[in-house]
Parts: structure tokens; C-alpha cells; sequence
């Protein structure tokens, strides 16, 4: 039988460590993940929920526990990532790691993405203990390194070398269940599906010489042609059905005009000019649905030369590309040499394929269930992310995905914006709801 519960000192005490989460400094490179996992395991032990450890490397902590069930049904993994992003300070209006409360909002990398959902998860995983909640599932928590990097030191290492400790029959993940605001309409994005990644270099070769005599062999000139041709190009539409489903739910509560124009943005001859008409008044609601419909690529790092007044003999750009669920690598490598040319050198770096997972589960009616206790208002949609998340490596075990870390947002913060930005941030009473919203889905899901 469950105790009473006070949730105001609840939620304190939640909001309390998640400070003190923020306060430490994960950054990847290099991760020192051990750091944050040392707090997780503290709280852990002081509860008796027993955990493991594991390293692929030095310092790059994996913490992974589990709360028994009868094991009628499978598991349920919460996974939250411990390492963050770099910041620019100088760009910040808070110092990024000293977690402050400002304007009702707390100050942190990592507020949203995603030391708000290792607070949550392990917070839940307290509150099942201390309330004595009889389970039908086992719930995990596996709290993973190096998310930011790729994933190889956290759960993809955990799936290939200790799949026992996370093997799932679903996993609550990151970047989903926060408000998004269309006019007076209320939805909260949950995501089934992200695409894949193809990180990949071009190389230009050209002729060396001195700086002092320009010619057109220069290969670092060849190169910029290749970037700007693809900075400047949409590739093919692909749509796949979760991207139609949203944006078509999206339009049946939208204001006009959006009603009218996002289900026409599935239209590849009509997309290009929705969006840009789109971004003159929401540039961050058009980036995020062109980058749904479409292969992408975005040029990051550049290397070139030695010596100021020496033309060098090669260039090369890496450049971040993200492949719709269900098309190949060489498909996607085909569209980015129709844009860049053949005489570039093009070397696959990192690749792994996007997932789609279904909708019509027992656990996504369990999140829609408990969105519409708390916000009546507000409707949950499934949707897909253009990035991806540790989804990608669970997967590989058979599980259904979501990502769900709940937060509510006044129409005045735009939650994909924060994402690796500057003032990532989350509003405590928004932090607060999440919290009870998590807790109440894993509740009602794993109960017996």
C-alpha cells in the first residue's frame, strides 16, 4: 500500500539534487561522467537500491539499477544521459554550472538536455522504493556517458558488452512531453522515431603554392565552393508517415494560417516556399519541420593549411548529415555528391540508421493518460526528432522507445532553441510538473 505523500517536499527535495546535478561539470569532451554518477550513486545507496557501474574508459561512467518486479511484463528502462555540450560563458546571462534560480527558471547546461530527466528518472525510482509500490515490470535506470559524442562509451557500450543490465521491453528516453504552444492550442511532441546520423568528411585536392600567386587549383577554394552549394541547398523530400501524422494533427487545432499551410508543407513542389514564408515568422518552427522532411548536412569543422602565406595541396570539412528513417547511407551519399561533385573525396566517418517505433502501445497510452490528467488542454502527438538520442542503441535489443521527459513551458520559451544553446534553462514550477507527471506514468504502467 502506498503512503501518503507530500509532494511540495517532494518536489524540493527532487529540485534540490538536480541543482546539484547541474553544478557538476560533464562536459564531453571529456565527459568525466564518473563525477555526476557519484552523486546518482550516493542518492542510491542512501535509499538501499543497489546499482552497478560500468567503464568503457577511465572516468566514463555508466550507473545502471533496477527495481524488481514479479516480472509478469518486461521492463521499462529510464535512461538519461550525464554528459553535456560545451558552453560560451561569455554568451551566458547565468554562469552555466551554478545552477541558478533566475526569472523562475533554473540556469544550467543541462537543464533541459538532459540532467532534468536524470533527476526525474532517478527520482522516480526513490519514490517507488520509499512508497512501496508492487510492480508487474522491473523498472531500470541506467544513467549513461557520452550521449553527446555518439553514444559509443555509453549505451551503446552497455548494449554490446552488458545488454543483460538494460534489456527492455521499453525505454523513456530524452526530447519529448514538453509544451508546445500553437496559438491558444496545446500539444506535447512525443517522440517515436529520430533519424540517423552519417557523419562524413570532403576532402578537396588541389595545387600547392605560394600565397603571393593565386590560381583556380586552390583547394581550399574548391572546398568553399563545395560548403556554400551545400548551405545553400534543401536535399529531396522524404516524407515518412510519424512526420505527416504530426504535422496533420498539428493543423486540426492550429490558428490559421498555420492550419491551412503545414499540411501543404507535405507537398515537396509547394514545401520550400511554405517554409520560408513560415520562417518570417517562427525561424525556429521552419528549421525544425524542413529538417523533418529532408536528409540534412551541416558543415562543422574545417582544416586546412599550415602557414599563412602557403596554398595547401588539400582541404576537408566534417560535416554533421542526419538521414530520414528508411533511407540508406548510400542513397543519402548520392544526393550530398549531386550537390558537392564527384572530385571530392567523400569518407564515411560515423553512421547509424534511424528508428521508427509504433504509437499503439500500452505505454504511450499510459503518457497520454496522464498528460490529460494534468493538462486537460493539451493534446499529446507523436512525433520524430531531427537529431537522434540513445534510442538508436536500445533498439538493437528489441525495445520500444519514447522519448518523454515531461516539462511544462509558457509560450515564451522555446524548448528546441535550448538545446545545446545559450540560457538553457527550465522553469521550476514546469521542472516540478514533470516530475509528477514521469513519476505517474511509470506508477501506472509498472504497478501490479
Amino acid at each position: 500500500m502506498a503512503a501518503d505523500l507530500d509532494w511540495n517536499a517532494f518536489g524540493r527535495e527532487s529540485l534540490a539534487l538536480f541543482k546539484e546535478l547541474l553544478r557538476v561539470d560533464t562536459t564531453n569532451p571529456p565527459g568525466n561522467e564518473r563525477l555526476a554518477a557519484d552523486v546518482v550513486g550516493r542518492v542510491l545507496a542512501a535509499e538501499g537500491i543497489a546499482f552497478e557501474t560500468r567503464e568503457k574508459e577511465p572516468g566514463r561512467t555508466n550507473l545502471v539499477a533496477r527495481l524488481r518486479g514479479s516480472g509478469r511484463k518486461g521492463p521499462l528502462l529510464l535512461n538519461g544521459h550525464l554528459d553535456v555540450v560545451p558552453v560560451d560563458r561569455d554568451r551566458w546571462r547565468h554562469d552555466p554550472f551554478l545552477a541558478d534560480e533566475a526569472e523562475g527558471c533554473v540556469w544550467g547546461r543541462g537543464a533541459v538536455d538532459m540532467k532534468n530527466m536524470v533527476t526525474m528518472s532517478l527520482m522516480t525510482l526513490v519514490l517507488l522504493k520509499r512508497q512501496g509500490i508492487a510492480l508487474d515490470r522491473d523498472v531500470i535506470f541506467a544513467a549513461v556517458a557520452d550521449e553527446e559524442a555518439g553514444s559509443r562509451l555509453g549505451s551503446e557500450f552497455l548494449v554490446s558488452e552488458h545488454p543483460e543490465l538494460v534489456r527492455a521491453d521499453y525505454v523513456l528516453n530524452e526530447v519529448g512531453g514538453h509544451t508546445l504552444h500553437m496559438g491558444a492550442a496545446r500539444f506535447y511532441p512525443i517522440q517515436v522515431a529520430e533519424k540517423g546520423i552519417c557523419w562524413f568528411e570532403l576532402t578537396a585536392e588541389g595545387e600547392p603554392g605560394h600565397g603571393s600567386m593565386p590560381h583556380p587549383k586552390n583547394a581550399v577554394v574548391r572546398l568553399a565552393r563545395a560548403i556554400a552549394a551545400l548551405g545553400g541547398t534543401r536535399l529531396p523530400q522524404h516524407v515518412t508517415p510519424v512526420v505527416a501524422e504530426f504535422l496533420r494533427a498539428l493543423a486540426a487545432r492550429a490558428p490559421f494560417p498555420q492550419n491551412k499551410l503545414l499540411p501543404l508543407v507535405l507537398s515537396p513542389s509547394l514545401a520550400g516556399f511554405l517554409l520560408d514564408r513560415i520562417a518570417k515568422q517562427n525561424l525556429d518552427q521552419a528549421r525544425g519541420i524542413d529538417a523533418m522532411l529532408r536528409n540534412t548536412t551541416s558543415p562543422t569543422m574545417l582544416r586546412a593549411g599550415s602557414k599563412i602565406n602557403v596554398i595547401p595541396s588539400s582541404a576537408s570539412v566534417q560535416v554533421d548529415g542526419r538521414v530520414v528513417p528508411g533511407q540508406s547511407v548510400a542513397s543519402f551519399l548520392a544526393e550530398v555528391q549531386a550537390v558537392v561533385g564527384s572530385d571530392l573525396a567523400l569518407t564515411v566517418l560515423h553512421q547509424h540508421d534511424g528508428t521508427v517505433f509504433p504509437s499503439d502501445t500500452p505505454l504511450f497510452e499510459a503518457i497520454r493518460a496522464a498528460l490529460a490528467r494534468h493538462d486537460p488542454g493539451g493534446v499529446a502527438v507523436p512525433y520524430m526528432i531531427p537529431g537522434f538520442t540513445d534510442a538508436f542503441a536500445y533498439a538493437r535489443l528489441g525495445a520500444v522507445c519514447y522519448g518523454f521527459s515531461p516539462v511544462r513551458l509558457g509560450p515564451e520559451l522555446n524548448f528546441t532553441a535550448m538545446y545545446h544553446g545559450h540560457d538553457e534553462r527550465i522553469p521550476v514550477d514546469g521542472y516540478l510538473w514533470g516530475q509528477r507527471v514521469l513519476y505517474e506514468v511509470v506508477r501506472d504502467f509498472c504497478a501490479a
